[in-house]
C-alpha cells in the first residue's frame, strides 16, 4: 500500500536504530572536513558509508551557518539530471532558460553549507563535474561524498571505510537481533557462534543487519552453518524502500557488479581463486589469458592489462589494498564469493590450476635460494600467501593428478613449516599426500624424508625412524641417491641416540660419503648440521663443534649465502651453545644463546628461539640470574607445548631442565618461581625475546609495544641497503636493478622492514634511514631498567 509519503529533500534523516562502532573513523572524517573541502567515504557494498556520512553530517550540522543537506543519488540514474536533483534537495526553484548547475552553483556561491552528496559510483563523472565547480566557485560549501570509487577530484581526500572490528561487528548484532528476538542477548554460551557469523559475513554491517532478519526463523546456530550459502540465505527481509539497491546482499554487489567493464567483471571472477591477499605478479600469472598460449581476445584479458583493471576494481572497492603501503591486495569472503559465482566451471578450474602451479613455483624457489640471502624475504612473502598455500595443497589433493604436485609443495616448504612452528600442519598435508599415492617416486621420497625430519622435531622419534627408512627404500627404486643419503644420515644419528654407537658412527660416515660425492650444498650442510645436534646430545661437544663449526662454513660458502642466511644459522649457533654447555663453560652457553636468538629473531624462528630461549635459562641459572631463569621457563613450556614434546623429547635434556628447575625453586622459593614462571609463560614469542636479550630480571607482561624504538639496528645488513635506498627515493624496481635481485626479492624486504619497524609508508623508512645515516640516533626509552639486575 503506497501512503503518498516523501521525505522532505535535502534534510537529514532521524536514526531510527542505534549507531554502532566507528568512532575513530567518525573523529577522521570529521578532522578531514575541517582542514580541506571535498572528503569522499569509499568501500565495499554494505560497509556503511552512508550510515558514517549521516552521522558525521549530524555530528557536525552546528559548524555549518546554512546548515547540512543531503542528496541521495541511489534511485536516479540519468547523469542529465542529477543538476536537478541537487537543486530540489536544496530547495532551489528551476529558472526558465537557465541550465540547473549554473543556478545551484549560483545559488551555493555565497553560503556556508555541508553538502552529502550519498551513492555516486554510478554517476561519477557528473558527481566529480558537480564537486570540482563546487570547489572552485562555492568558498564556502564543504562536500561528504560516499561513493565505492573515488571521485578523482584535485583537493579530494579519500577515507576507505573498512568492515566493522570483531567487537563491534559482536555489538551490532545483539542490537538488531534483540530487535527481531525480544530478550536476546550475546552470551558465554552464544558469543563464539555470533562472532564466527560476523566473521563469515566480513563484519559488513549490511550483511550482520540482514543475517539478524533471518533469526525470525532460523535459530542462532542453524544460520551461522547455513552461511555457507550466503547469498541464499541473507534475501529480503526489509521492507525499506529507502535504500533499495540494499534490499539482499546480492543487489548490494550486483550494484558494484553492474559498475564494472567487460575485462573488469572477468578479472574479479578470476581473482576469487586467491583465498587470502595477493601481489600483482600472482594476479598476472593465475588471472592472464595469454600465458596458455592463446590470445586475450576483445573480452579477454592480456597480462600487460591485468594492472589497469585491477586499479578500477580498486578504486570500485571491490578488491582491497592490504594496508596503507603494501603492493597486495585482498577480496573480502562475500565479495570473492559472488566473483566465484560469476566463474563457469572450466574458468574456475583452469584459474585453479595455474594458482596452484603459481605458488608451488614460490615454494619450489623458496627451497632452491634456502642458503641465500633471498631466504629471509622469500620466507616472509610465503608468511603472507599461507592461505593461499593452503588453497593450493587442497586443490591439488582433491585431484588424482595434483597428488604428486602437492607432495613437492608440502615437502619443499619443511622450512617453512618449521620455522613458523607449523610442525602439525606440514606433517597434515604431507601425511594426507602418502596416503593418496603409494607408488614409489621422487615426490614420495621427498615427502616422506621431509615430513620424517619434521616428525624429529616433534620428539616423535619411532615414526621418524620409520619414515627415514622407509625413504630409503623408496629412494632406492625411484634413484633418488641424495633423498637416500639425506635419509641415511638421520638414521645413523637416532641409531647412535638409542645407544648403538657402532650402527651409528658407521651409518653417518656412509651418509657424510656419499653427500660429498653427490655435492648437493643443502645436503652437506643438513648433514652437518644433525650431526652436531647428534654429537651434543651424546655429549660429545668437540664433535659436535667440529660439524657445527663446518656447516657454518658451508653456509658462507654458499651462492649468495653468508649473512644472508639466518634460518639454519641460528640452529647452528645454538647447537655450539648446547656444546659449551656441555663443556660446562655457561657464560659461553649464554652467549651463544643470545647470538642465536638475533639470528632467529629475523624470521620468528618458533623452533630455534624457543631451543635458545631454553638454553640461555640454564646459563642464567648457573650464573646466579635465577629471576630471568624462572621466567624464561615459563615461556619455554608454553613454546614446547605448541611444538609438541620438550627439547624434542631428548631424555638427557629433560634432565638438564629439571636440574635447573629445581635449583631455582630452592633458591627462589616455591611461591616466587611459581610467579615469575607463570608471567613468563603468558608473553608473546617476540616479547619475550626482546626481555631475554635486554636481559630482563622480571618479565614486564605489560610494556608497551612501542617500548623498541624503530632503529635501522634492527635490520639485517641487506635491509639496511635497502632501507637506504629507499631513503633516496628510488622505487623498488630501482632498488632491484641496484642490488642485482628480482623485483619480487625488492618487493618482499620493503614489506618485511616496514613490519619489523611497526611503520605503515615508505616515507617512514625514508625518514629513519636519513635521520640514522646523519648521526641523529634516538635514544631506546629504559622500558627494562626496573626489571634489571
Amino acid at each position: 500500500m503506497a501512503l503518498g509519503y516523501t521525505r522532505r529533500t535535502g534534510t537529514l534523516p532521524v536514526e531510527v536504530t542505534g549507531f554502532v562502532g566507528r568512532v575513530s573513523e567518525l573523529d577522521h572524517v570529521r578532522g578531514l572536513l575541517r582542514r580541506s573541502r571535498l572528503a569522499t567515504l569509499t568501500g565495499p557494498g554494505g560497509v556503511g558509508k552512508s550510515r558514517l556520512a549521516l552521522r558525521t553530517a549530524l555530528s557536525l550540522k552546528g559548524e555549518y551557518e546554512d546548515g547540512v543537506v543531503l542528496v541521495e543519488f541511489s534511485a536516479l540514474h540519468d547523469p542529465e539530471l542529477l543538476p536537478g536533483a541537487v537543486a530540489s534537495a536544496l530547495g532551489v526553484p528551476e529558472q526558465s532558460g537557465r541550465m540547473m548547475l549554473d543556478v545551484v552553483v549560483e545559488h551555493l556561491s555565497d553560503r556556508r553549507v555541508l553538502l552529502v552528496l550519498d551513492t555516486c559510483e554510478h554517476l561519477l563523472d557528473a558527481c566529480a563535474l558537480l564537486a570540482d565547480l563546487l570547489l572552485r566557485e562555492a568558498p564556502g560549501v564543504t562536500v561528504l561524498a560516499t561513493s565505492r570509487q573515488p571521485l578523482d577530484v584535485p583537493g579530494e581526500h579519500t577515507l576507505l571505510v573498512p568492515p566493522l572490528g570483531d567487537d563491534d561487528a559482536i555489538d551490532l548484532f545483539a542490537q538488531r537481533a534483540a530487535a527481531v528476538v525480544p530478550g536476546f542477548e550475546v552470551s558465554a554460551d552464544n558469543r563464539g557462534d555470533v562472532l564466527a557469523l560476523c566473521k563469515r559475513l566480513d563484519g559488513i554491517p549490511l550483511a550482520i543487519e540482514l543475517a539478524t532478519v533471518r533469526l525470525r526463523a532460523l535459530p542462532l546456530e542453524q544460520l551461522a552453518a547455513r552461511l555457507e550459502q550466503r547469498f541464499q540465505v541473507l534475501t529480503g527481509g526489509r521492507r525499506s524502500a529507502a535504500l533499495p539497491r540494499h534490499q539482499t546482499l546480492r543487489t548490494a554487489i550486483d550494484w558494484s557488479h553492474d559498475l564494472c567493464s567487460p575485462q573488469e567483471r572477468l578479472l574479479w571472477a578470476r581473482l576469487s581463486v586467491f583465498a587470502g591477499p595477493f601481489d600483482l605478479t600472482a594476479a598476472e600469472e593465475v588471472c592472464a589469458d595469454d600465458e596458455d598460449g592463446g590470445a586475450a581476445g576483445a573480452h579477454g584479458l592480456a597480462r600487460e592489462q591485468v594492472l589497469e583493471h585491477l586499479i578500477g576494481l580498486v578504486d570500485k572497492s571491490v578488491v582491497l589494498r592490504d594496508g596503507d603501503d603494501s603492493a597486495r591486495y585482498r577480496l573480502l569472503d562475500t565479495i570473492r564469493e559472488y566473483g566465484a559465482d560469476r566463474c563457469t566451471d572450466e574458468e574456475r578450474e583452469r584459474c585453479a590450476r595455474r594458482h596452484r602451479d603459481h605458488y608451488l613455483s614460490r615454494a619450489s624457489y623458496f627451497f632452491e635460494m634456502l642458503l641465500s640471502a633471498e631466504q629471509v624475504p622469500l620466507y616472509w612473502q610465503l608468511r603472507r600467501d599461507l592461505a593461499d598455500l593452503r588453497g593450493a595443497l587442497e586443490y591439488s589433493l582433491s585431484r588424482p593428478d595434483g597428488v604428486r604436485p602437492a607432495l613437492v609443495m608440502a615437502a619443499r616448504l619443511w622450512p617453512f613449516w618449521s620455522t613458523a612452528g607449523l610442525f602439525k600442519e606440514g606433517r597434515y598435508w604431507l601425511d594426507k599426500g602418502l596416503a593418496l599415492d603409494l607408488q614409489p617416486s621422487r615426490e614420495r621420497s621427498q615427502a616422506l624424508l621431509w615430513g620424517s625430519l619434521l616428525a624429529v622435531m616433534q620428539g616423535d622419534v619411532g615414526q621418524a625412524l620409520a619414515g627415514f627408512q622407509e625413504t630409503c627404500r623408496v629412494a632406492e627404486a625411484c634413484g633418488s641417491e641424495l633423498d637416500r643419503v639425506l635419509a641415511l644420515g638421520y638414521i645413523g644419528g637416532i641409531a647412535w641416540l638409542l645407544g648403538d654407537e657402532a650402527t651409528g658412527r658407521g651409518t653417518l660416515a656412509e651418509a657424510l660419503a656419499g653427500q660429498h660425492r653427490i655435492g648437493d650444498p643443502l645436503g652437506l650442510v643438513v648433514h652437518h648440521y644433525q650431526s652436531a645436534y647428534v654429537q651434543s646430545l651424546i655429549r660429545h661437544s668437540d664433535e659436535s663443534d667440529a660439524h657445527a663449526d663446518e656447516a657454518l662454513r658451508l653456509i658462507a660458502a654458499a651462492p649468495g649465502g653468508g649473512a644472508g642466511e639466518c634460518m639454519i644459522t641460528s640452529q647452528v649457533l645454538g647447537i655450539k651453545g648446547m656444546a659449551a654447555w656441555t663443556r660446562g663453560d655457561a657464560p659461553e652457553s649464554v652467549r651463544l644463546a643470545r647470538e642465536s636468538l638475533r639470528a632467529s629473531r629475523e624470521l620468528r624462528d618458533f623452533f630455534a628461539t624457543t631451543n635458545s630461549l631454553e638454553l640461555l635459562a640454564w646459563g642464567s641459572a648457573e650464573t646466579g640470574r635465577c629471576r630471568t631463569a624462572a621466567w624464561l621457563l615459563g615461556t619455554c613450556s608454553e613454546l614446547w607445548r605448541r611444538i609438541g614434546s620438550p627439547m624434542i623429547g631428548v631424555a638427557i635434556y629433560q634432565d638438564d631442565h629439571s636440574r635447573v628447575e629445581t635449583l631455582l625453586r630452592k633458591k627462589l622459593g616455591e611461591s616466587e618461581y611459581r610467579l615469575l614462571f607463570g608471567q613468563g609463560a603468558q608473553l608473546a614469542l617476540d616479547q619475550a625475546v626482546e626481555l631475554a636479550l635486554a636481559g630482563a630480571a622480571r618479565p614486564v607482561a605489560d610494556a608497551p609495544a612501542g617500548a623498541r624504538v624503530p632503529s635501522v639496528e634492527h635490520l639485517t645488513r641487506r635491509e639496511r641497503e635497502v632501507a637506504a635506498l629507499v631513503s633516496e627515493g628510488l622505487t623498488n624496481r630501482e632498488i632491484s636493478e641496484r642490488l642485482v635481485i628480482s623485483k619480487r626479492t625488492a618487493d618482499a624486504h620493503v614489506e618485511h622492514i616496514l613490519a619489523k619497524l611497526g611503520f605503515s609508508s615508505r616515507t617512514e623508512i625514508a625518514a629513519l634511514a636519513g635521520e640514522e645515516a646523519g648521526g641523529v640516533r634516538r635514544q631506546s626509552p629504559e622500558a627494562f631498567d626496573a626489571g634489571r639486575r
